[in-house]
């Protein structure tokens, strides 16, 4: 019987620089697709989505819906409502994409591969953000789009051109430091439950000292110090509304800047092949 050199043999298959994310992202989104209750979840974040279009085609039917006629205010309003959403599906998601894998010690694997850390991070970073988008970019453009059809007519549209832009900027900006955070995190345990608490504690803890320092001083200066307050304060500036707050947007925008900065250093020192114990 013939024996076959098993040794060492050079690939000879062909290379995907570059594009090695995609296949963490897709099997990242086919395995939560397969969740029956992540499906569930999915599909109760768009019920405001058809809130909305009842009430965008009774203001545009009917002359007595007058008072609930959209504007600029309706689509950040939408936003604030989908944070509930996007508070669950962070926490049901993001807090197991490298937790589980630093629990499996899969990091040695992937990254002993022609995978580099950056596109192993980016690749986790599109799941989650992926998910955010659909329940929050996804339905209010698609709720401009509904607005043109109830109404005949690209009024509203034109009048309010900004809306696209201003919806789009946004939702970068809120998934961008919801997801950066959340895996850097993820990046810190083993254990995604913990994750799940230690990012509930961070943002309800944020808030509560918040409202706390805002009923000492009877002032919302300082409002600043709670993740969710930053963004709300953005959003004002960006669909032109009303600022919630007495902080300085730009206070606002530097908050939510160096809070990404400081995930990314996070992810970049714990997303390794090897564990470094110092």
């Amino acid at each position: 019987m013939p024996i076959h050199d098993q040794g060492y043999r050079r690939y000879g298959g062909g290379k995907s620089a570059g594009r090695a994310w995609l296949v963490i992202m897709t099997t990242g989104v086919r395995t939560m697709l397969h969740d029956k209750r992540f499906i569930v979840l999915l599909a109760a974040s768009w019920i405001q989505f058809v809130v909305r279009a009842v009430q965008f085609y009774l203001s545009a039917n009917f002359s007595q819906a007058a008072l609930i006629a959209p504007n600029a205010a309706t689509f950040r309003d939408f936003f604030d409502k989908q944070d509930i959403f996007v508070y669950i599906v962070t926490v049901t998601l993001g807090a197991r994409l490298i937790a589980q894998d630093r629990r499996a010690n899969a990091l040695q694997i992937y990254l002993s591969k022609p995978l580099t850390r950056a596109e192993y991070i980016l690749g986790k970073f599109a799941i989650l953000a992926g998910f955010l988008l659909f329940i929050t970019w996804v339905p209010a453009v698609l709720l401009l789009g509904v607005q043109v059809v109830f109404a005949g007519n690209f009024a509203f549209l034109t009048a309010n051109a900004y809306l696209f832009p201003a919806i789009t900027l946004y939702a970068a900006i809120e998934v961008t430091m919801v997801a950066t955070a959340m895996l850097a995190l993820s990046s810190l345990s083993t254990n995604s439950r913990f994750v799940g608490i230690l990012y509930t504690g961070l943002i309800f803890f944020t808030s509560a000292l918040s409202s706390v320092l805002r009923f000492v001083t009877a002032s919302t200066s300082l409002s600043w110090i709670s993740f969710g307050n930053n963004l709300a304060q953005i959003g004002d500036v960006i669909f032109r509304v009303p600022l919630h707050y007495q902080t300085p947007w730009p206070v606002s925008l530097l908050i939510v800047v160096l809070l990404t900065a400081v995930s990314g250093v996070v992810l970049e020192r714990r997303v390794r092949g090897v564990e470094i114990v110092a």
